[in-house]
């Protein structure tokens, strides 16, 4: 198989020069992954709406490279404020509770807009 990649459509993915996801054999390496609109915009809502926004992107990435929500084995969110834990932890268990990845919730100074208070990123392998 040859490397495949995803794209989002996020601003960030041409202006810093990254795929929003890598799959290399059976492996799908999801990058940092902010509450972006289709349109560029922000996602409005607290911590739990952006934290949902970035988990259908990153979703939506590893099912177009061949995956599911059940081939999720690492994740990794950023926070910038330490109180968002439990409503960002919440929707995690949402996405990923009937197959929970190891995970990683860490604070941060910032992410790439100000007004963001969550960035993830996710790993998946694809058994088979």
């Amino acid at each position: 198989m040859t490397r495949r990649r995803a794209f989002t459509g996020s601003p960030f993915e041409a202006q810093f020069g990254f795929a929003r996801a890598v799959r290399d054999g059976n492996r799908i390496l999801v990058a940092g992954t902010g509450p972006i609109e289709d349109d560029g915009s922000s996602t409005p809502g607290g911590a739990a709406a952006e934290a949902e926004r970035c988990f259908v992107l990153i979703l939506r990435a590893i099912e177009e490279l061949g995956g599911s929500a059940k081939d999720v084995v690492r994740t990794r969110m950023l926070l910038t404020d330490p109180a968002d834990q439990e409503a960002v932890g919440e929707v995690h268990a949402r996405f990923f509770g009937e197959a929970p990845p190891a995970a990683t919730m860490a604070g941060v100074a910032w992410l790439c807009r100000p007004e963001w208070k969550v960035e993830i990123e996710a790993e998946a392998i694809i058994e088979g």
